[in-house]
């Protein structure tokens, strides 16, 4: 029987997102969600307070992975699925946890490319 995966994977995005958010946002205040914007700098009360607002949905979203791989957890315990080996499970985990930063990843990027597509064409000058 294949172990199930999604509880590592729901559980590693979580996680992720949670060592991110404690660790670069607060403790080490590298960053929060919206300064890279410039728009809403850390070193204005203004700004922080923005950043602080989505750095709780930030870490609201990772909540809710958090709960949701522990549901899922549960629900395969409970039907009698075999838990993983601890190896896979921690495999699970980490992947989980890149996925979320590569799907974040992947947003920037677009947005990016459709910021860029956007805006006026300058014309060179002659």
């Amino acid at each position: 029987m294949t172990p199930p995966r999604a509880p590592g994977l729901l559980l590693g995005i979580g996680l992720g997102g949670f060592v991110d958010g404690i660790v670069l946002h607060q403790i080490l205040q590298w960053h929060h969600m919206l300064t890279s914007t410039g728009e809403y700098p850390m070193t204005t009360v203004a700004g922080l307070e923005a950043n602080t607002l989505a750095d709780g949905f930030f870490h609201a979203t990772t909540w809710i992975f958090v709960t949701a791989g522990s549901f899922v957890t549960v629900r395969e315990w409970r039907a009698g699925r075999m838990a993983p080996p601890w190896r896979v499970h921690t495999g699970n985990l980490l992947i989980g946890w890149d996925l979320g930063f590569l799907a974040f990843g992947a947003a920037l990027i677009l947005a990016g490319a459709l910021a860029a597509r956007m805006s006026p064409r300058f014309a060179s000058p002659r």
